[in-house]
């Protein structure tokens, strides 16, 4: 993946994303479609963007049973996405499952990355809502290690944990946060 800054393409339709990728006739970008734009224009979208030439990280965060998140990958990797996400909070199988799922007949298959934990999400939100009593970084770490684990190509965390996902996963995992990859 290199240097690739990723563009976030928040549009809530497919005529406002064209109207701004139309001022990039020439450039090829690396494009963030997330839930948004996904749900509301559907595989096509995706499919326009790619015919232009642009590379795509399809932003949805699966979540769910491995076989569920395995059949869901398996339908994007059609797509001709280069990267896309799932939720570590899945368990190792999942993530398992979705990399399996994603991975092409030739072998080749999208970047893959999880989300550690969401950047919405408090110390007193995970108490009181999810009942995760452990120290919030203490989370990130554990997701990171088993996103590594699974084989995974990298995480998504918040910059508060960094620093110390870095000192224990740095030489094994790529990460990336909302702006570049670390």
């Amino acid at each position: 993946m290199g240097k690739d800054v990723i563009i976030a393409c928040d549009f809530k339709s497919k005529e406002e994303t064209l109207k701004f990728l139309d001022k990039f006739s020439e450039e090829k970008l690396f494009l963030k479609i997330g839930m948004e734009l996904f749900y509301a224009e559907g595989p096509d979208i995706v499919r326009e963007i790619k015919k232009r030439g642009h590379k795509i990280f399809l932003d949805l965060k699966l979540h769910d049973i491995p076989n569920t998140v395995e059949k869901a990958m398996a339908t994007l990797a059609k797509l001709d996405i280069d990267m896309c996400n799932v939720h570590a909070s899945g368990t190792i199988d999942m993530m398992v499952s979705a990399k399996k799922g994603l991975t092409r007949e030739d072998g080749s298959s999208p970047i893959l990355i999880a989300v550690t934990q969401l950047t919405s999400t408090s110390q007193e939100r995970m108490q009181k809502e999810l009942l995760i009593e452990k120290p919030i970084d203490e989370v990130v770490l554990k997701y990171a290690e088993n996103t590594k684990t699974a084989g995974l190509d990298g995480i998504v965390c918040s910059p508060l944990e960094v620093k110390k996902v870095k000192e224990k996963l740095r030489k094994r995992l790529s990460m990336y946060n909302t702006r570049n990859k670390i």
